[in-house]
Formats: structure tokens, C-alpha cells, sequence
């Protein structure tokens, strides 16, 4: 026997409401599942009691991995692969010339986080480029929030509750599992 769920969305019109309609939502104890919006909302991630996220941590290690290859790549090709002398000025060490290849060490280390994070956030979003898009409703990227659910039960005490919040307009839709 397949047991019946619904899925609710909940639509608004102004970031402001919508920032309340979570937190009133949550202290209600009922479970958001995703929340679409047009534009970043400035402290919903705290509202929805999102983890802390660790991309700088990421971004840091991104970083020095691309000045590490950096250095590498400058101590093996003007140092030990085919040294070269500029202006008289013979490349014999390391240490003497890294002030003259600070851009190159810089720009890789940029290079190699920049791309790393691009990466990294292409597989932490599952955003592949035959992926189809998720989102319920086309206008949540123009000028409307929307706010999701799934509920097997107390579905009318969620309806009420979410026209209490400013809910613009309120979608069940039926599922079976």
C-alpha cells in the first residue's frame, strides 16, 4: 500500500516577510526542506539553521596548493631545468630571485583558488551541465520566494500556519510514496 505525503509550497513577495515566515515556521517545529529565492537574503542561512559552511578553509588550501606549484614551477624551470642570465644577473639560487617572480606566484595562487572554488562548488551544488533545473517555480527567479515542505500529516495546521506568516499563495500538491 503506497502512503500518501504533500508537497507545500509557500510563495512571497518580499524578503522581509519571508525572513520571518522561517523563523516563525521553525520555532513551530515544522521542517523547511528548501527555500527558493530571487536573490541572496541576508541572514536566511541562519534563520533556516544552515551549518556554518567550510569553503574558506577550502579556499585557503586551494591557495596554497597553487603557491607551492608556483614555487615549484619557477625554482624548476629558471633554476635547475634552463637557467638564464638577465642583465648579468646569474639565476644560481632561489633565494636570489623570488622577489622577481612574486606576479607569478601570486597569479598561480589566485589561478589555482579561483578555479579550485569553482570546481569545488559545481560538485558540493550537484550542478552538472545536463542536470534539469529544480526549481518549482520559474518566477522564485525573478520576484517571488518560495518556501517548500513535505508533510504526511498535519497538513491543515501547516496551511494555517503559513497564511499566518504573509503567505501570498499556497500550493499542495499531492505525492504518493
Amino acid at each position: 500500500m503506497s502512503k500518501k505525503y504533500y508537497t507545500v509550497y509557500a510563495l512571497y513577495k518580499d524578503d522581509e516577510v519571508l525572513l520571518d515566515a522561517v523563523k516563525t515556521v521553525r520555532k513551530a517545529n515544522q521542517e523547511i526542506e528548501e527555500v527558493y529565492t530571487p536573490f541572496p537574503v541576508h541572514g536566511l542561512e541562519k534563520a533556516l539553521g544552515l551549518k556554518k559552511t567550510r569553503i574558506a578553509i577550502a579556499a585557503f588550501l586551494f591557495g596554497v596548493t597553487g603557491l607551492l606549484t608556483a614555487v615549484w614551477l619557477t625554482n624548476y624551470t629558471m633554476i635547475q631545468d634552463w637557467p638564464q642570465n638577465f642583465g648579468g644577473k646569474p639565476s644560481f639560487s632561489y633565494e636570489e630571485n623570488v622577489l622577481g617572480w612574486v606576479t607569478i606566484l601570486f597569479e598561480l595562487t589566485v589561478f589555482f583558488a579561483a578555479h579550485l572554488m569553482v570546481i569545488t562548488f559545481y560538485m558540493r551544488s550537484r550542478l552538472w551541465p545536463w542536470k534539469k533545473a529544480e526549481n518549482p517555480y520559474p518566477s522564485s527567479t525573478d520576484d517571488t520566494f518560495v518556501m517548500e515542505f513535505d508533510v504526511s500529516d498535519n497538513l491543515d495546521d501547516l496551511q494555517s500556519l503559513l497564511k499566518k506568516t504573509g503567505a501570498t499563495e499556497i500550493d499542495v500538491i499531492e505525492k504518493t510514496a
